[in-house]
């Protein structure tokens, strides 16, 4: 049986600070030791270049690269040259942006709560391609989200951009009907899953979907990491936005030649010890298992929610109508009685750390005239003592309002 006081003693920041309640994984994890000193060992034994230098220390870290591909290749069911390390999603996805050869009046459609990084790509392809955007209708509540299937077949666009999990609320979309259909029209899928991946088990190939992106600050990971999964024959279709050393297996005054996935779409030095350091947050949290992440979140998750329900009235809560198994450790919050930043600052005094204001989600907000909310995110390293002392500030803080 798993403890989470043992799982604690691995996070150094407990010990640094005994008293925090970090409640803002959905923003960044924290690092366990075992990340912390694979990235040491970096610095401290084998300093070097991959894939350039052919001395014992060089050959040590193309090895030790290599390795964390395998590792996360295998964590989500892809071949390991599918695997494009970036320096985070938003790279990954403006990658696809800028080398799926889009044309004027391609379509991408997307969904209504997207991260600045899943829309703002797509936003400047219209000013320097004219291709069009659409957002798709928020559908979250149906098993079969009917709204986004009949836009699909509506407009057979070229790409469909979705987050798998909403960093706004928590809630996932029905990834796998999205995919079905949209293939069956024609059309390619990306999933922006940096809130998914950390929280839930994603087998690439059993999804059948074109492209997957991910964080690996989310996710245990050194910040600076992230992950562009593409489907080989896509892959190899794409053209390198960005090119230089360790992309070309040659080149001359006039020409150059390309190296294979995915050597071609990494150029220059690379963050060598953060890319063993996301190895060993993918093997940390193997160990740890998504089955037991999911009944730490649900059970974390209904202590928040129903504090809130208490203090609050519901419609304060986003996305309350779904059951709180769906939240996926996130609950999002705001009241017309209390400045959300105010609702910050007042549970960091307590020492609970949370978020406050639009989240990257801007577009919602804008749209749906609310300022800003509170975000209180959850991890598996969290205590059900937290969650309770976090409801008694909160119900100091209404009081204080």
């Amino acid at each position: 049986m798993i403890d989470v006081k043992k799982i604690r003693e691995d996070f150094p920041i407990f010990k640094n600070e005994p008293n925090l309640v970090y409640f803002d994984n959905a923003c960044m994890a924290l690092r366990p030791r075992q990340v912390i000193e694979a990235m040491n060992e970096y610095y401290e034994k084998y300093p070097a270049c991959a894939g350039r230098s052919g001395h014992r220390l060089g050959e040590t870290v193309t090895k030790k690269v290599d390795e964390a591909r395998q590792t996360v290749a295998d964590f989500i069911g892809a071949k390991k040259e599918e695997i494009i390390f970036t320096k985070n999603a938003t790279e990954a996805i403006n990658l696809v942006a800028q080398s799926l050869n889009f044309e004027k009046g391609d379509i991408v459609l997307g969904g209504n709560k997207e991260h600045n990084s899943n829309l703002l790509p797509w936003l400047f392809l219209e000013r320097q391609k004219e291709i069009i955007y659409k957002v798709l209708p928020e559908d979250y509540e149906l098993a079969v989200p009917e709204g986004v299937l009949f836009n699909i077949e509506k407009y057979h666009p070229k790409l469909v951009s979705m987050g798998l999990t909403s960093n706004l609320d928590g809630m996932t979309i029905n990834a796998k009907k999205i995919i079905e259909v949209a293939h069956k029209n024609g059309s390619m899928v990306l999933l922006d899953a940096a809130q998914a991946v950390p929280h839930q088990k994603i087998n690439v190939k059993e999804l059948d979907v074109d492209f997957l992106v991910f964080s690996g600050h989310k996710m245990l990971g050194p910040s600076g990491t992230g992950v562009l999964y593409g489907k080989k024959k896509l892959l190899e279709r794409l053209a390198p936005f960005m090119l230089g050393g360790g992309t070309v297996s040659s080149s001359s005054y006039d020409s150059f030649q390309l190296l294979p996935i995915p050597d071609r779409f990494e150029a220059g030095l690379q963050n060598y010890a953060g890319i063993i350091g996301l190895g060993e947050a993918v093997k940390y949290l193997e160990g740890i298992g998504f089955n037991y992440i999911k009944r730490e979140e649900d059970k974390l998750n209904t202590i928040i929610i129903q504090g809130l329900y208490d203090i609050f009235p519901k419609e304060a809560l986003l996305g309350y109508n779904n059951p709180i198994v769906k939240h996926n450790g996130i609950v999002t919050f705001y009241t017309k009685k209390m400045p959300s930043h105010q609702i910050m600052l007042l549970l960091d005094k307590a020492g609970i750390a949370v978020r406050s204001g639009q989240f990257c989600v801007h577009s919602w907000f804008n749209a749906n005239k609310i300022k800003d909310a509170v975000r209180a995110s959850v991890y598996f390293y969290n205590t059900e003592e937290e969650a309770e002392r976090f409801v008694e500030e909160m119900k100091k803080i209404a009081k204080a309002f």
